[in-house]
């Protein structure tokens, strides 16, 4: 990506979409003896291009500096865990694939998704940058390429292991800066007749329901079907059907294939997704500057609970060291004055700092043993999930917050 330049097309950048000011990258988690030595903040200053109406971020870090050892696991999360399993119970029976088919994943994690093929004896491989993330798929018996996905990569392992009847990508496409390689990277390792699932948030959910946490610096673009189709039609593949998901607060999963393949048409849902977009006006440059008062209206209401909360003497923690949960934190000013701590189930995290705010990162344990009186729901998209979990809570009359997409105590 150039300076100020848009990262597919190259048209130059004039538009902002919203300015988050500086934050530290969201998944660098500070060890305790590292506290003294600082961190690096960035502009969270996001753009949008007016030519093909891509949002996005500039290129601060290079991906092997964000991704190469990686906190997050995706098997953390039940629900996430759960639409996985469907996801591949249903694609195996929708493309008929059997024992002769080759699956790749992109961004595979711990092996959260791929570990459901091998019951159905499918030769699947994931593609994971992260060594140590990629470690733990290796324990669960799943091949694993340790390897930025892009077109020379791509080359290399469509040679070594073949070409894939699908190949997914579960919320990474917004995680590349060279969108191009990657996409083209996926229709050189694609078959003939192959499908492209690709699930991402959406663009359009985002805005409604002003979800500018999910804006960070791994995050490089923020996607809208309209510029998805634009993208990968340059790339000689096509969208023949969209789904809409309720995973990460609103997201799409495309289906794609090769243009010249005949062996899929292309479904309604296509046309009336883009039509939604349309009508709300995502190809107008106007609506994307209505965003910023969302975002301030959230940050008001939020700093304004916490402040009258903490002067009537309550004690608050937080669930979730989530990536969105740092955005939030640090663009809102929220730090240790406000949450005393933060609890998350992901053993990797715990004894850690959150970024930016140093908010300390302990066991779920500690909420039975401190019991406060609120718990702030960081990763707000798994509410249902957590207020089950910590049901016990209620002995206490302890309450529950979540700030987006918009500021709730129940």
């Amino acid at each position: 990506m150039k300076k100020n330049c848009c990262r597919f097309c190259g048209n130059e950048l004039h538009w902002t979409f919203i300015d988050l000011g500086l934050s530290p990258i969201s998944n660098e988690y500070v060890l305790g003896n590292e506290i003294e030595k600082g961190q690096l903040f960035y502009p969270l200053h996001v753009k949008v291009c007016d030519d093909c109406k891509l949002v996005q971020i500039g290129e601060y870090r290079q991906p092997n500096e964000i991704f190469s050892e990686y906190k997050y696991l995706s098997s953390y999360s039940t629900s996430w865990l759960k639409h996985c399993k469907e996801y591949v119970d249903m694609i195996i029976d929708k493309l008929k694939l059997n024992t002769s088919s080759l699956v790749y994943e992109i961004a595979s994690n711990d092996g959260y998704l791929l570990q459901n093929f091998i019951p159905y004896s499918i030769t699947a491989w994931g593609v994971e940058p992260a060594e140590n993330v990629a470690r733990e798929a290796m324990k669960k018996g799943i091949n694993v390429e340790v390897e930025f996905w892009g077109e020379e990569s791509a080359k290399r392992i469509s040679n070594e292991h073949g070409k894939a009847d699908l190949i997914i990508g579960n919320n990474v496409l917004a995680h590349v800066p060279d969108i191009n390689s990657f996409v083209e990277g996926m229709r050189i390792a694609l078959k003939q007749d192959g499908t492209i699932t690709m699930e991402f948030p959406h663009l359009l959910e985002l805005m409604k329901l002003s979800q500018f946490d999910t804006i960070y610096h791994e995050h490089f673009s923020y996607l809208s079907l309209i510029a998805v189709t634009e993208i990968f039609r340059t790339h000689k593949l096509t969208i023949y059907n969209v789904e809409k998901l309720p995973t990460h607060g609103g997201s799409l999963r495309i289906y794609a294939a090769h243009s010249e393949s005949n062996a899929y048409s292309i479904n309604d849902s296509v046309q009336e997704i883009l039509s939604e977009e349309i009508e709300y006006g995502l190809n107008n440059m106007e609506i994307y500057e209505t965003f910023r008062d969302q975002v301030y209206k959230i940050k008001y209401e939020s700093c304004k609970l916490l402040i009258e909360l903490k002067e009537s003497g309550k004690k608050i923690a937080a669930f979730g060291a989530a990536a969105k949960g740092n955005t939030f934190l640090n663009y809102c000013g929220i730090g240790k004055e406000y949450i005393d701590y933060v609890v998350d189930s992901n053993p990797e995290k715990q004894g850690l700092y959150l970024p930016g705010t140093l908010i300390p990162i302990e066991s779920p344990d500690k909420i039975k043993e401190d019991r406060p009186d609120y718990i702030v729901f960081l990763p707000w998209n798994l509410k249902d999930e957590l207020e089950q979990l910590l049901s016990y809570t209620r002995e206490w009359g302890c309450k529950f917050i979540t700030f987006i997409p918009k500021v709730e105590v129940r």
